[in-house]
């Protein structure tokens, strides 16, 4: 078409896939390159023989996210055939003295559970915590999900300043689960789902107890085939629109104008240029102002934000079933404390980890041969220290480290890792997975790093810490490069797989308001209720408060950068303040 607008999308992660066919639909031109030779970025799958396991994501969560981002596109997950099963129980959580707990959208189940531990009272404290979660889970999706901050005066808004402190993100979720639950292993039952973002539950903001709150109420779900199926129909509604995808076309850089102000398009690393009038960039943000773009104080500020961990990954063919395991089993550590500590204070591999197994053929039987399983287990581990591997770690917590003979030792962590899991599998359900093992592969930090370009192998992106969300997250669009965006982990609004749906939708309507095109899908969510509307409404009920309060908040954030700003933090005010250029 004369004067189509034209975009390319770097990375075909399940953000980039969703922009791109976004921005298809609205009638640009679009392109995506992608560095490796599938499509899903973390969100893929690894096969070995007739057995599948997904390498990244392997619960879906936040349903309606996802039925939004089909029904934005005019289909439908059951159109693009992408079949969802309900994992009932939600999680089996295993405990060091034998004990278990079953989590479930089963409210008379929970109960029985929670009476176990907690007594008769227990239960209506559980309906409390519901209570609060829904009201963190409702709020966020309205007011942060929706959103999109551009600045800090972003948070100044009327409509989400009201509502701040009942979302708790000075509090963490370990302390927020404490005022509802009065033993220790109750806690930690609602504590441990700060690992979705990388964090430790003594770290992680309150608010993300909204996570707890969508699998205990709308339940966590598993696409028949694999979590690739997702994106295996955002790239087939992409390919009806016209999107090009060219797999194994890694870029070496961003193409900028003379003066670096204005993208202009892509240099494949063939020395290739692509042109376009907008660039979206899926790439893992740090590595992109990194490698990508030119140097600049801003990717030497990213590169010291704290990052979430990383982990040793197990994909495990087993020559039978094992039944004791469900599709999702949690293994708390003992030191459980102790163990985040490791993670997220030292950077290393716990003396006794809590970690994920999920057995994908429990729920899905197209997963493995009949009569045996696969199984994917996931150790946090810590990330990095740094984007140059070999200045990282690489060492156990103090006390179980005697066998690891140097800072790059990797395959005997893997090691270690293997032996902790098996023995730890085998002393809690009285199974020994060691003589059912026919095949195995592994990713490690080092792994995720080469294989995704993840800075410092951080499988979850940049932490979600307070003053790494909301204004203060990287946004969406760069703040000194006319035509250049990011979506993803590490931009806002966050991530995880319905996050980053719901940032594809943020960054796809930026992009069409920049250009001046139309926006072809309804604004507002699922109830049809616009964004202008909703500003109507907030408007109506809080215009009088606006001024003192706003005041008032701003004061509170400002004398919270300050106090950070003297522990030694680094912040390049411009950005932050009034998301303007990099000064």
């Amino acid at each position: 078409m004369e004067g189509q607008k034209t975009a390319i999308v770097v990375g075909a992660g399940v953000g980039g896939v969703a922009t791109a066919a976004r921005l298809a639909k609205a009638g640009l031109k679009v392109a995506v390159v992608e560095k490796n030779g599938f499509t899903g970025g973390r969100c893929s799958l690894i096969h070995q023989d007739d057995f599948r396991f997904d390498q990244g994501p392997s619960l879906l969560l936040l349903p309606h996210l996802f039925v939004e981002a089909f029904r934005d596109l005019d289909t439908s997950l059951e159109a693009e055939g992408v079949r969802l099963l309900k994992c009932d129980p939600n999680y089996r959580l295993w405990f060091g003295d034998g004990e278990s707990f079953k989590l479930s959208t089963d409210i008379s189940s929970m109960k029985n559970e929670i009476e176990k531990w907690e007594g008769k009272d227990g239960f209506e404290r559980y309906l409390g915590y519901l209570q609060e979660s829904h009201r963190h889970y409702e709020l966020s999706v309205k007011h942060v999900l929706r959103k999109n901050f551009t600045s800090l005066l972003s948070m100044a808004r009327p409509s989400f300043l009201m509502h701040l402190l009942e979302l708790h993100p000075f509090e963490s979720i370990y302390s927020r689960a404490s005022k509802y639950f009065w033993t220790e292993r109750l806690r930690r039952v609602f504590a441990f789902g700060s690992m979705y973002m990388g964090m430790s539950p003594f770290d992680a903001p309150g608010t993300y107890s909204l996570l707890q709150y969508t699998e205990l109420v709308e339940g966590i779900w598993y696409p028949i085939g694999g979590f690739h199926k997702v994106v295996e129909g955002l790239v087939k509604i992409g390919q009806r629109l016209g999107v090009e995808y060219r797999l194994s076309t890694p870029i070496s850089s961003v193409s900028l104008s003379a003066n670096d102000c204005t993208v202009n398009g892509v240099v494949l690393s063939s020395g290739e240029i692509l042109t376009a009038d907008v660039v979206v960039c899926n790439a893992d943000l740090v590595y992109a102002y990194n490698n990508l773009l030119p140097p600049s104080t801003s990717a030497k500020s990213l590169s010291r934000r704290p990052a979430s961990c990383s982990s040793i990954s197990f994909y495990w063919s087993l020559s039978r079933s094992v039944p004791e395991l469900t599709a999702h089993n949690i293994f708390l550590a003992d030191e459980f404390r102790e163990s985040f500590d490791s993670i997220f204070k030292q950077h290393v591999i716990p003396k006794s980890p809590s970690f994920y197994v999920n057995v994908p053929s429990r729920i899905d039987p197209t997963a493995a041969p009949h009569g045996k399983d696969a199984v994917v287990v996931l150790v946090p581990v810590g990330h990095l220290i740094s984007s140059d591997l070999s200045k990282h770690k690489g060492t156990a917590s103090s006390g179980s480290n005697s066998d690891v003979k140097s800072p790059q030792d990797w395959t005997t962590m893997v090691a270690l890792a293997r032996r902790t899991v098996i023995s730890t599998i085998a002393a809690r359900t009285g199974v020994d997975l060691t003589p059912l093992i026919i095949h195995e592969s592994v990713n490690t930090p080092q792994t995720w790093q080469s294989t995704f370009n993840l800075d410092k192998g951080a499988i979850l992106g940049l932490s979600h810490s307070f003053f790494n969300v909301l204004s203060f997250r990287p946004k969406s669009k760069h703040p000194g490069i006319k035509g250049l965006y990011f979506v993803g982990a590490s931009t806002h609004p966050g991530t995880g797989v319905p996050i980053c749906l719901a940032g594809s939708k943020i960054v796809a309507e930026q992009i069409l308001e920049d250009l001046g095109v139309g926006v072809p899908w309804n604004q507002g969510g699922l109830d049809g209720v616009g964004v202008k509307e909703r500003a109507e409404i907030d408007q109506m009920h809080v215009l009088p408060l606006l001024s003192w309060f706003r005041v008032g908040i701003l004061a509170l954030v400002l004398s919270g950068l300050i106090i950070w700003m003297g522990g030694g933090g680094s912040w390049d005010w411009s950005l932050w303040i009034f998301g303007g250029k990099d000064w």
